[in-house]
């Protein structure tokens, strides 16, 4: 799982990608030259003070490369000491969606795209060639299944009208806002929510940032939830092809999560309880589910 910890006087953060074009089945990778340490590496950066590591990859990515991306599985951590301080860098795949401008700096100073085999022989660091055998080890092309539980709506006992409607709280406001940052990590081009106003509020900024429509499902709230109808509306969406966000509950979501798991999984599902504002990302190609991330807001 990774969460948005800021920079501390412990731990350095940073974040980064392993950002591909072309054909999944012979992709090219982005490779990047620091003329200050003479070496090549992939696009990477520390991230600022309070910054969400994924908001921080794809900034990184758009600096170094002048490339905007979409993320699709994560890849392994990596460490290492800087000075007399531990250096975390998250990794994720990344696929092109558009290639703007390179702009070098005193920074990064060229900017390679090539064919996998010949991108391990150029990185300077063995710890990046394990990257792209974490790349190369499931499929590159992915579709994300976001599932969002709602973000906090103030207590239940506190709220006298219909739980249906109670909104979220200012600590859930400010969630509903890191929610609208990650997703846009993933891109989902459909929104798909419980009609419950928490949930779809928690959906609302990256729908108002995006322009797209939130549809509801009854299936997906607490009192209309049934395993076997909820899972029949929502298997399709690992066979469609589109990327999609769905908005729940804490009730719900385990159960659903698991569901889909013991059916389009290959391997033994895990626990998927979800604190209010996380996040599980299913990441899904041919209509099996190839991996899981996890994110907390």
């Amino acid at each position: 799982m990774t969460d948005g910890t800021p920079n501390s006087g412990g731990m350095i953060r940073a974040a980064g990608a392993v950002v591909w074009r072309g054909d999944p089945r012979a992709p090219e990778v982005a490779v990047v030259h620091r003329p200050k340490y003479d070496d090549w590496s992939f696009p990477k950066g520390k991230l600022k003070p309070g910054e969400h590591a994924i908001t921080g990859a794809l900034r990184e990515v758009a600096e170094e490369t002048g490339v905007s991306a979409t993320l699709g599985r994560r890849l392994p951590a990596v460490h290492y000491m800087k000075g007399s301080r531990l250096k975390r860098v998250d990794y994720w795949a990344a696929r092109v969606v558009a290639e703007v401008a390179h702009d070098p700096t005193d920074e990064v100073d060229h900017l390679a795209w090539l064919p996998v085999a010949e991108a391990r022989r150029r990185l300077t660091y063995e710890w990046d060639a394990g990257l792209l055998t974490a790349l190369t080890s499931a499929p590159v092309d992915t579709t994300p299944l976001v599932m969002v539980r709602h973000a906090y709506a103030g207590s239940r006992q506190a709220w006298d009208g219909d739980d249906e409607l109670r909104p979220l709280d200012a600590e859930g406001e400010a969630q509903a806002e890191a929610v609208r940052d990650i997703l846009y990590g993933y891109r989902p081009a459909s929104l798909v929510s419980s009609p419950s106003r928490r949930c779809v509020q928690t959906l609302l900024p990256y729908a108002a940032r995006q322009a797209l429509p939130i549809r509801t499902e009854r299936v997906l709230n607490e009192t209309n939830f049934d395993r076997s109808l909820t899972l029949k509306a929502t298997l399709p969406l690992l066979d469609e092809g589109l990327s999609t966000a769905v908005c729940s509950h804490g009730k719900v979501l385990p159960e659903l999560i698991g569901g889909l798991c013991e059916r389009r999984l290959d391997g033994r599902p895990e626990d998927f309880h979800l604190r209010k504002g996380a996040i599980a990302v299913l990441h899904h190609a041919g209509g099996r589910i190839v991996a899981i991330d996890r994110h907390r807001t």
